[in-house]
């Protein structure tokens, strides 16, 4: 579906000559075309501040034209036939006049003052080609009044006779904005009266016109294909970022509500944010698992020496970054859809990235500099409120912002203002303090300085555990996150028992955004063993389990990580999350089902047959594996394929070691015994055990095993605890074919005081009573018991040394 154009924002770059093509319009339809768009011409305001000039006299220009456009729609037969193509290059150059002067309007009014002569140059341009239409146009042939005749005559003669023009006192406040930028480059910090005076000619009065002026100039870079251009406009940006703290009060949030929106305060949907910076992607790229990350932010992983997936924890095979260029799309619609300006890869090398241009990195040290040495000599909250709200903004900015603010000694001053001391100043005070640690930490260099500033650490901890909004806890959650790519650092966070309860009680309790980022921080802190062993202790398995549904993918990632690293304790503890994982694998999303196939195969090959068991319960779960496996990811379906060989030798009887994570080869049966082992699994699926949640669960564990020593001591057990109360026949049925199945069994059970009964007489450890639950009943039992004690080997047997094996599934 087309996109309707208000959706859009203002345009920002002014198209060539040939980026319109000519309309296929009726001859009245084309005239009523040509009035209307002189009309909206001669309507708008010249331009304020520059170009007043140029502006005012195209836009008179183009009044006349209207006159003579509205008189020629009153004719009742107009056929404009023979003169058809001047109406259509008429239309085509009042097109670009309009888009000329629209951008002049919207743009940047630095970025215009900076191309004051090349726009002079245009409007004089397109004054020249008006000129050429007028001396062709048939003004005879369409008889107009003598009124508009005159007035056409005149402007013809006024558009041949223009000539270029540059108002003196724009090209003066330019050169004044050149030498201030070639100060700022050589340190020398700027006048503060002549910014002033630049600022106001150009009609920037406060911090609200200074933080619109921003946005423009950032737009306005991606419009640029020059790279020295390019630099240019980040050198403004600069020096009006820099302007905009020294000269005015600082903005607090919600007195900019009338500017564009940024990335930062919209909604962002989860797919279009990068799991390492949790900020909109600009350069979505694709690792070798599959996983997509801003290039920006995976750059940074692995440059520091990281080899495995951030979010998976994989090891990466290869480090190429692929593009994807598909949601790059998506994102870029949803930006313009939100009034959000989406910068591009090109653009995040020179804005969000490393700032080429020497002046900007001078202006950016000098912004740090003032903002964070008056925050430290304020005494009024709300001023030191304002200061924070702008360092939080400079800090999101780019990668060198956030270099320079802390150079500039602003951690350990924003650290006093994270404690719950600050609870008398404005509410937002902790929030704006910790959001701009979060800014500061994207920073791989400042990650260090934060953990090694103890008062900066312990303060985003207590903000996490007792912030005063969910916000500033979120935000905590975010910082613990971002520290936390750092390997060493996510040991250090994984043994504080305040971090680990922290992010626990935000995924039990918050909202939705703060839920998502503790549950994001935990993931990143189960990459280590120790922490999550005290994730497991603490119960991330049953919160995760109570999230699952609202907010799948990162549930399902967690549980992934936690079975894989956790030991038995943690597979044990998600023994009951099993069945949510079976949901996962037919419901949730393409990621989410990837992350629940991979826990289940962990789950199962560490937990053991009970494990499988219960897989196995779930109505239609070879289907849903199916499933996976034609339409997953290619990780998802080879996970898929393990699920399915799991529960498949499981129901076939055999070896059950392979569980465990070691391979096994199946002792060949016969056909007849493994017959017998289906109808045995048929038959006492209709007997329960009293002291077991499955039917016959210890023998039928055992039956399809290798041969364990312990084995007697569990028929022992069952016996002497009630065995008698289950039906005989289906016991002898199991005992027969785990015998046919497994022939060394055969040994093992002879060992036994099952060698002690035979056909006529029953064993005294080993009563069986007939009932209705298997039909053969006594008959089973008669019939059953001498096949069995055949197969039982006679005499004593030799001593046997302990086991090496040992089995998991005690009673």
């Amino acid at each position: 579906m087309a996109i309707p154009p208000q959706v859009f924002p203002p345009r920002k770059r002014r198209p060539s000559a040939g980026a319109f093509l000519p309309p296929k319009f009726s001859d009245q339809r084309l005239l009523q075309s040509l009035f209307l768009l002189s009309h909206e011409i001669s309507s708008l305001n010249p331009l304020q501040f520059l170009l007043k000039r140029n502006s005012s006299s195209i836009i008179r220009k183009t009044k006349i034209l209207a006159f003579l456009f509205e008189e020629l729609l009153e004719k009742p037969i107009l056929v404009l036939s023979p003169t058809l193509l001047c109406f259509e290059e008429m239309y085509l150059v009042l097109q670009r006049i309009k888009t000329l002067l629209e951008d002049c309007v919207n743009g940047s009014k630095m970025w215009l003052l900076m191309q004051s002569e090349s726009v002079a140059n245009n409007f004089h341009e397109l004054t020249a080609e008006l000129a050429t239409l007028l001396d062709i146009f048939p003004v005879k042939e369409v008889e107009v009044s003598e009124e508009v005749e005159e007035l056409f005559v005149l402007l013809r003669k006024q558009c041949s006779q223009a000539k270029v023009f540059v108002d003196k006192r724009d090209s003066s406040l330019r050169i004044e904005v050149l030498t201030m930028l070639d100060r700022i480059q050589k340190e020398i910090v700027p006048d503060h009266s002549k910014l002033a005076e630049i600022l106001d000619f150009l009609g920037l009065p406060n911090s609200l016109s200074c933080k619109e002026e921003i946005e423009n100039l950032e737009e306005e870079v991606q419009n640029q294909q020059d790279e020295k251009a390019k630099a240019d406009v980040i050198a403004l940006i600069g020096l009006v970022r820099y302007a905009k703290c020294v000269l005015f009060e600082p903005l607090t949030p919600g007195s900019d509500s009338k500017t564009r929106k940024s990335a930062s305060d919209a909604n962002i949907p989860a797919d279009f944010r990068c799991p390492i910076s949790l900020d909109l992607m600009r350069d979505p790229v694709v690792v070798a698992t599959g996983q997509t990350y801003d290039r920006e932010s995976i750059n940074l992983w692995i440059e520091s020496g990281h080899s495995t997936c951030p979010k998976t924890g994989q090891a990466l095979v290869h480090t190429s970054l692929i593009p994807n260029h598909a949601l790059k799309n998506l994102i870029a619609m949803w930006c313009r859809e939100q009034k959000i300006p989406f910068e591009t890869a090109e653009g995040n090398d020179r804005v969000n990235g490393v700032i080429k241009n020497k002046a900007a990195l001078e202006a950016t040290k000098m912004t740090a500099s003032f903002l964070v040495s008056k925050m430290a000599a304020s005494q009024s909250m709300e001023e030191v409120n304002g200061v924070i709200y702008e360092l939080r903004t400079l800090a999101k900015s780019n990668s060198d912002s956030r270099a320079c603010i802390a150079e500039a000694g602003a951690i350990p001053v924003l650290a006093r203002y994270l404690g719950s001391d600050v609870g008398a100043g404005p509410l937002n005070l902790q929030v704006n303090a910790v959001t701009a640690m979060l800014n500061l930490s994207i920073l791989e260099a400042n990650k260090t300085k934060i953990m090694e500033n103890g008062r900066a650490l312990n303060g985003v901890i207590e903000v996490l555990r007792t912030g005063a909004t969910w916000e500033a806890k979120g935000n905590a959650a975010a910082t613990i996150f971002s520290l936390s790519c750092v390997h060493s650092h996510r040991k250090r966070l994984g043994r504080k028992t305040r971090v680990i309860k922290g992010l626990m009680d935000l995924a039990k309790s918050g909202p939705a955004g703060p839920q998502r980022d503790a549950l994001v921080a935990i993931l990143n802190l189960a990459g280590d063993r120790e922490a999550v062993r005290r994730l497991v202790e603490e119960g991330v398995v049953a919160v995760v389990k109570e999230v699952i549904d609202v907010l799948p993918v990162e549930a399902t990632a967690i549980l992934e990580m936690v079975v894989r690293r956790g030991g038995i304790m943690a597979v044990a503890a998600a023994h009951n999350t099993i069945k949510k994982l079976g949901t996962m694998m037919r419901e949730g999303s393409e990621t989410a089902r990837e992350s629940a196939a991979a826990t289940l195969v962990t789950i199962c090959r560490k937990g053991g047959a009970e494990m499988v068991i219960e897989l196995a319960s779930i109505i239609g779960i070879e289907r849903i594996i199916w499933e996976l496996m034609e339409s997953g990811t290619m990780r998802a379906r080879r996970k898929a394929s393990s699920l399915l060989r799991i529960v498949r030798r499981w129901a076939a009887g055999l070896d059950v070691d392979f569980l465990e994570g070691r391979s096994a080869v199946a002792t060949p049966s016969s056909s007849s015994s493994r017959v017998m082992a289906f109808k045995v699994e048929e038959r006492v699926s209709k007997v329960k055990c009293p002291y077991q949640k499955h039917p016959l669960l210890p023998l039928k564990l055992f039956a399809f095993s290798q041969p364990s020593p312990c084995f007697c001591e569990k028929i022992q057990l069952c016996n002497m605890g009630g065995f008698n109360k289950i039906n005989g026949a289906a016991i002898l049925m199991l005992l027969l074919a785990m015998v046919m199945s497994q022939p060394s069994h055969a040994r093992l059970l002879g060992g036994s005081h099952l060698r002690n009964f035979d056909a006529t007489q029953q064993g005294p450890d080993l009563a069986f009573s007939g009932g209705n639950d298997v039909s053969e009943g006594e008959e089973g039992v008669n019939k059953y018991r001498p096949l069995l004690l055949n197969l039982l080997p006679k005499g004593p047997l030799p001593p046997s040394g302990p086991s090496k094996r040992t089995n998991n599934f005690d009673m």
